[in-house]
């Protein structure tokens, strides 16, 4: 569970790889339907997620732009979007990841929740700043993601991000090859630093939080190719 000063009535989660019925390399908790995995046994492994929560989770289809939306209890799975809001109980906002970086956001009454799915496109569009705007005076917490020692980045992604903001620069160190390593919750927090956001919690950028180190606790796409996808909720309850 997030350690962070969320009201007490909004619940949050962040599922590892453990506790599913999926076989390798999709072990075993695998929450994504669209990586390869067995439809029941991913059928399974949701309903276990959702029973965990004791809310209903919406899975989004996610595809790294800026557009968040608003999740209602009649909503389907499958609505394609990268951050959502709800002022609904019992509607938990989900972000599936396996490298890109979970944002969940609420203010300090609990009247509305949000999530973000952050990857470095998604992040360069805006999406913080798309769910942060449903959420007035937000408290946030960063998810697990690719930590900023794995994670190696063409000189056009860091282009993205210092044309947005100079300051941007300090979030790249130089790699091999013409290659920077990014730090992608350093990133992420800048966005909400500017958006007056000072209230920030979870990943700090060290190993523990990244995906690509923790074999056993997350799944990665960098490291592994083909893989499950863990998730990220928060809800009114």
């Amino acid at each position: 569970m997030p350690d962070w000063p969320a009201p007490a009535s909004v619940r949050a989660a962040c599922s590892t790889r453990e506790g599913g019925v999926s076989s390798a390399p999709y072990d075993s908790l695998n929450l994504g339907d669209h990586v390869g995995d067995d439809d029941a046994l991913v059928a399974e492994n949701r309903k276990r997620f959702e029973a965990a929560l004791a809310a209903r989770p919406v899975y989004m289809k996610q595809v790294h732009g800026a557009l968040c939306a608003q999740l209602g209890r009649d909503t389907p799975d499958g609505i394609e979007a990268d951050a959502c809001f709800t002022r609904e109980k019992g509607v938990a906002c989900t972000i599936m990841v396996a490298d890109c970086l979970p944002v969940l956001l609420t203010d300090k009454q609990g009247s509305v929740v949000a999530a973000t799915h952050a990857g470095w496109r998604g992040l360069a569009s805006g999406v913080i700043e798309a769910a942060a705007s449903r959420v007035p005076g937000a408290i946030a917490w960063l998810g697990p993601c690719i930590g900023p020692r794995k994670f190696e980045v063409g000189p056009e992604v860091r282009e993205a991000f210092v044309d947005a903001s100079a300051d941007a620069a300090k979030y790249f160190r130089p790699h091999t090859q013409g290659k920077f390593l990014a730090d992608l919750p350093g990133l992420a927090r800048q966005r909400l630093q500017r958006l007056g956001i000072t209230s920030v919690h979870g990943n700090d950028g060290t190993d523990a939080w990244c995906t690509v180190s923790n074999a056993s606790r997350f799944f990665s796409h960098r490291r592994d190719r083909v893989s499950g996808r863990f998730a990220a909720a928060i809800w009114r309850g």
